[in-house]
């Protein structure tokens, strides 16, 4: 298991000694100081933005495409009435533009302006370029350095928390975050327990150092390889290509989802512990948050996690009903929507719990 922790400079530099003898998995809480460093600049998110393709795909649709299920069923079992789906000739560097520009848009700026563009997906239009390479083109940002992050459902927290190493060490000046997914094209449709779950889209953020504005409070994030096949994707990768005609028929191009129950009850742990975790740190009770924006993987684990943090299902904020889940995408994609309904305030503390394949979970406090 690997565990990592942001919040200070002096964090940063601890974590950089390959020789200390701390222990880094028992960080020391954000001391609150008054006066001149109260005010010391720290990660500042200027913009989000989101995008979802305007086709519709309901539950009634899924039915009529011959599926043994129904609207009732997928309700139940997971919260999701409809989803987003991306045309055949849109790509996931296409969706993340849409949102980069609304983000740029909020944050009052260019994407020239920008020098680090990072892009959290599973599924990039090519494994190479990258799919932040493709974002940066469409975005004509050649002044940037563009890469891609993979951790599933995680990626968009695992991003955040790159991108604040990069702006507290000052190797960036303003970073480009985004989480893009087309999640729609990796799926099996005949299989009713998965194809139910996922949609396609997009989310962004902008950021920069400051002393005023919506603050990233700290990040955390956790992985676990040896339980990652539970949650797998492995076309395209070393072990099914090139592509052949066994592979296809095993379906080893598409999203597998084993151990469903198991997976259930291993997410709802560690999104809850994530929330803990995050509230701990920076020494805030966790019935202080006021918005619970995580990943929209199932309404069923919504209600386990409310059930066992003892807070109401009100303070969480959900998509899930409306988009499915969109891997990377769904949290930043929820975190715009809340930012732009008006339902995060000024002041509000704010929590995006994470988890996905590889396995990978974490989270990220912030005051807005």
């Amino acid at each position: 298991m690997t565990t990592y922790y942001t919040n200070d400079r002096d964090t940063i530099l601890r974590i950089g000694f390959a020789n200390t003898k701390e222990d880094l998995t028992k960080p020391k809480p954000i001391e609150r100081l008054s006066g001149e460093r109260a005010t010391m600049p720290s990660v500042r998110i200027l913009g989000t933005g989101s995008y979802v393709p305007p086709k519709v795909l309901s539950n009634f649709d899924i039915q009529k495409m011959g599926l043994e299920t129904s609207d009732e069923w997928i309700v139940k079992r997971t919260g999701v009435s409809e989803r987003r789906i991306a045309d055949p000739d849109v790509t996931t560097a296409d969706l993340a533009c849409e949102a980069a520009l609304k983000a740029f848009d909020m944050a009052g700026m260019t994407a020239r302006e920008a020098d680090l563009m990072i892009v959290a997906t599973i599924t990039p239009d090519t494994c190479c370029p990258s799919a932040a390479n493709w974002l940066q083109a469409k975005l004509d940002a050649p002044q940037a350095v563009t890469f891609d992050i993979t951790a599933a459902c995680s990626g968009f927290i695992f991003a955040l928390n790159v991108a604040e190493q990069y702006l507290r060490t000052g190797a960036a000046r303003t970073v480009l975050v985004v989480a893009s997914e087309v999640m729609t094209r990796t799926l099996d449709w005949t299989d009713r327990n998965s194809c139910i779950l996922w949609g396609d889209g997009a989310g962004a953020a902008v950021l920069q150092m400051g002393d005023a504005g919506p603050e990233i409070l700290s990040t955390h994030l956790h992985t676990d390889g040896h339980n990652g096949q539970d949650l797998l994707m492995p076309g395209g990768g070393s072990k099914t290509t090139p592509i052949s005609h066994e592979s296809v028929d095993e379906k080893r191009h598409v999203l597998q989802l084993i151990e469903a129950n198991a997976s259930f009850r291993v997410a709802v742990r560690h999104f809850v512990e994530s929330i803990k975790e995050g509230a701990g740190h920076n020494r805030v009770d966790v019935q202080d948050i006021d918005w619970l924006i995580p990943h929209q993987a199932n309404l069923r684990m919504f209600q386990s996690m409310a059930k066992t943090l003892k807070i109401s299902m009100e303070k969480f904020y959900v998509t899930l009903n409306k988009y499915g889940n969109i891997s990377s995408a769904s949290c930043a994609i929820a975190f715009d929507e809340a930012v732009r309904d008006g339902s995060i305030q000024k002041g509000h503390l704010v929590c995006l719990p994470v988890f996905g394949g590889g396995l990978t979970w974490g989270s990220a406090l912030l005051r807005w």
